[in-house]
């Protein structure tokens, strides 16, 4: 669930209390009185004596990887961002716009891997560095020569123009 105060954990400290731990066993200390001795709860000792046991010393260190391990691959999200920059019309959509439900069943349909579409928004913006955007929506008929005509002979004219102050 994370750390509700945002205090930053301080692994190399943690790891050298798991470290300590171990020791404070190996010299036939019970693990309640470790617990005490460290300022953490018994079960905490218990996992890490468990982990010691089971893994050696090299379970109970720091191994600097945090969280999930990410799912996709570097190739797999390569491939994944040409595809949305292909356009959704390329894939079998009737309209351009980008989804997080259907950008998700894109990555199922390349990788076979399944995200919930709540949660695709996070690779969109943090692995793929794409940001949330629409296609601009114009109208079938729009003329833009004339348009740009109008702006420039027709706008001037209707625009409303400061009234000029009388001298003194």
């Amino acid at each position: 669930m994370g750390n509700p105060a945002g205090v930053k954990r301080d692994f190399p400290k943690m790891e050298k209390r798991r470290l300590a731990a171990v020791k404070l066993y190996e010299k036939g200390i019970s693990q309640s009185n470790i617990a005490r001795e460290l300022g953490v709860c018994k079960q905490a000792v218990s996992q890490w004596i468990a982990k010691y046991k089971s893994g050696g010393i090299e379970s109970v260190k720091w191994n600097k990887k945090i969280g999930q391990s990410k799912r996709l691959t570097p190739d797999q999200l390569l491939s994944i961002k040409k595809a949305i920059l292909e356009g959704a019309v390329a894939h079998g959509w009737h309209t351009d716009l980008w989804t997080t439900p259907r950008v998700a069943v894109l990555i199922e349909k390349m990788t076979g891997v399944k995200y919930h579409p709540g949660h695709v928004w996070r690779i969109l913006t943090e692995d793929l560095n794409l940001s949330p955007q629409r296609p601009i929506r114009k109208a079938l008929e729009r003329d833009e020569k004339k348009i740009k005509q109008w702006r420039k002979y027709k706008w001037p004219a209707l625009k409303k123009k400061p009234k000029k102050r009388k001298k003194p």
